[in-house]
């Protein structure tokens, strides 16, 4: 077994934060040998990459990052799990090629788009990242090591999308690709006058437009209520960009944490208000994908925005059965609460998740940045997921910091009895396991 590196590690909300032995290995065979999880770039939000407990060993697969193979005829594509998925488009979109489900970050890596299933903004036409892996090779809790895919190992494997790393350690992945015609996004943005006129819009820019996405002024009460910016987009036909592909813009780096006492509902205001003036000066555009697709990605450590106490994001879905009603009262419950919400993105979300417990289903779904305030913060979540419980949707596991261990079985149901059958087959003695997985699984610290 290899030694590792006492270090302090959190998520990108920055808290909470836990000490861990990690060890970064570039074979993540030796480096997963006796750790209790594996963790990428560290970008699930609240303790799913955390150690259940502090000391534990942590597989660290960032230097894991190979492409295995790569077949342009059938677009098919074999890679570590380490690598990253801003590294993997860059090679990809010249070549006429591109992941087809990304989430709203690039710094994230392949092993953790399974481990959360992630979405995108195409998830109303492509749905989840689990639908488009063809296979995956893992590394058990008892040393062995297989090959799971819809026909081998179909319990292990769709467990293991949306399963936050609690299954196995995630090795390879093999994915189908889609192909672009050009590495370019025709983007066009309109107007949200209210809630009522999102709720009517999205659906209907989604039947058109493969990538769909609102961002909302949170703090708008009253006619207001759900005002913001629908952004639409697709991949550039060849008349329509440069034949040469976007080039790298600068990534220039916040430079200080922002003191606690700038976060308050003046500040968040403001972004709000930029944020919709910005979105007016971009009607119609055309821009790179990263731009589209992974717009604060241009400024790096972004995060230190929040300050020192960190910040979460609570994202949940509300079933599309549940009606608009149900949307409405999750937004009332956020204002009415006063915390100051610097982002909020609603989507539109297509067919059910594959994975066990993935996260999408049809619907919408709602991502609100709160900076963590105690307990005010554990009350507004507490809210809002009741909310949700009463509709019947569920929350993002790669977001949460926050919920309730009841509210989140209140959630699952039969979902969370399945993926625990999974678990006590293939680790009955529960040597995987997170922070997360302690407060929401019941798993021991």
């Amino acid at each position: 077994m290899q030694r590792g590196v006492r270090v302090e590690v959190s998520g990108w909300g920055r808290a909470p934060v836990r000490e861990a032995i990690e060890v970064l290995d570039e074979d993540l065979r030796r480096a997963v040998c006796g750790a209790s999880l594996t963790r990428g770039l560290g970008r699930s939000y609240g303790d799913a990459s955390l150690p259940a407990r502090p000391g534990a060993r942590v597989a660290a697969s960032r230097r894991a990052d190979r492409l295995l193979a790569f077949d342009p005829a059938s677009g098919v594509l074999r890679a570590e799990a380490g690598l990253s998925l801003a590294r993997l488009s860059e090679w990809l979109w010249p070549r006429g090629f591109a992941v087809p489900v990304v989430p709203g970050t690039g710094h994230v890596t392949l092993g953790g788009m399974v481990a959360a299933d992630v979405h995108g903004k195409n998830h109303h036409r492509a749905g989840s990242f689990g639908a488009h892996v063809r296979s995956l090779r893992l590394a058990l809790a008892d040393g062995r090591e297989l090959e799971a895919s819809a026909t081998q190992e179909p319990e292990l494997f769709h467990a293991t999308q949306g399963g936050m790393g609690l299954t196995g350690h995630v090795l390879e992945v093999e994915l189908s690709l889609a192909r672009i015609p050009t590495p370019w996004i025709w983007q066009e943005t309109e107007p949200l006058r209210g809630l009522d006129h999102l709720l009517e819009r999205l659906p209907a820019a989604s039947a058109e437009w493969p990538f769909t996405v609102s961002f909302v002024d949170a703090l708008a009460g009253g006619s207001a209520l759900g005002r913001g910016a629908l952004v639409k987009g697709r991949w550039a036909e060849p008349d329509e960009a440069p034949a040469r592909p976007p080039r790298p813009g600068p990534e220039p780096a916040l430079p200080f944490d922002f003191p606690d006492w700038a976060l308050n509902r003046g500040s968040a205001r403001l972004v709000n208000a930029l944020q919709r003036t910005m979105h007016r000066l971009k009607a119609r555009s055309l821009v790179s994908p990263r731009a589209h697709f992974h717009p604060l990605d241009v400024l790096r450590d972004w995060n230190r925005g929040y300050g020192k106490r960190g910040f979460t994001q609570y994202q949940a879905v509300v079933p599309r059965e549940a009606g608009p009603k149900a949307v409405r009262r999750l937004f009332e419950a956020l204002v009415a609460s006063g915390e100051p919400a610097f982002l909020c993105v609603v989507k539109d979300f297509g067919a059910e998740g594959g994975g066990t417990l993935s996260f999408p289903r049809p619907g919408t779904t709602v991502s609100i940045d709160l900076p963590l305030r105690g307990a005010r913060t554990q009350a507004l979540v507490d809210a809002l997921n009741r909310v949700v419980i009463e509709a019947g949707g569920r929350i993002y596991l790669a977001k949460d910091a926050l919920t309730r261990r009841e509210h989140f079985e209140a959630m699952e149901g039969e979902r969370l009895a399945a993926f625990d059958a999974v678990r006590r087959r293939f680790d009955p003695q529960r040597s995987l396991s997170s922070a997360l997985s302690v407060r929401l699984f019941g798993d021991p610290a």
